[in-house]
């Protein structure tokens, strides 16, 4: 008889998994509108209009792959030199809790501080304040809604 073999997929994920910098326009940009569309606007009954996304086209697009299929992306938006805004974080539910998430935020803060930036803020949905609290993000104001729910300014130093 052979041996079981254990396997982490989470860990296999977080090896093999591209993570890079996407073009605004591309088929991969196309994936990432459907990913957020998917998983943050259809639940709440809103969607993306042609002005918000062409609002993107200086952001930083950033997409996390598994072959050619996109599990999660984000965006940077510039606020001024030293400090860059994370936005529309999203990984597919099939695969959340693997460490997609945490592992595109290190790639985010990584490219923000090539970029230059020394503070990465957000307006992080309070379901999800926990997660970026792990990762050092601390609270920085009061609940306040924005799309229809509870959200919290956060923030991080990136050194």
């Amino acid at each position: 008889m052979g041996k079981l073999i254990k396997f982490n997929i989470a860990k296999a994920i977080k090896r093999f998994m591209p993570i890079k910098q996407i073009d605004h326009g591309s088929a991969e940009y196309m994936q990432m509108v459907e990913l957020r569309n998917e998983i943050l606007r259809k639940p709440l009954g809103i969607s993306f209009s042609h002005e918000e996304l062409g609002r993107e086209k200086e952001d930083i697009l950033i997409g996390a792959f598994e072959e050619q299929k996109m599990l999660g992306c984000c965006l940077l938006t510039k606020i001024d030199n030293k400090n860059v805004r994370l936005r529309q974080m999203a990984v597919l539910n099939s695969v959340q809790g693997k460490g997609i998430g945490a592992t595109m935020m290190n790639y985010a803060e990584n490219v923000a501080r090539d970029n230059g930036y020394t503070k990465m803020v957000m307006h992080a949905r309070k379901s999800a304040i926990g997660f970026y609290e792990k990762l050092g993000y601390k609270l920085t104001g009061d609940e306040f809604i924005e799309i229809t729910i509870p959200h919290v300014i956060m923030e991080k130093k990136l050194r």
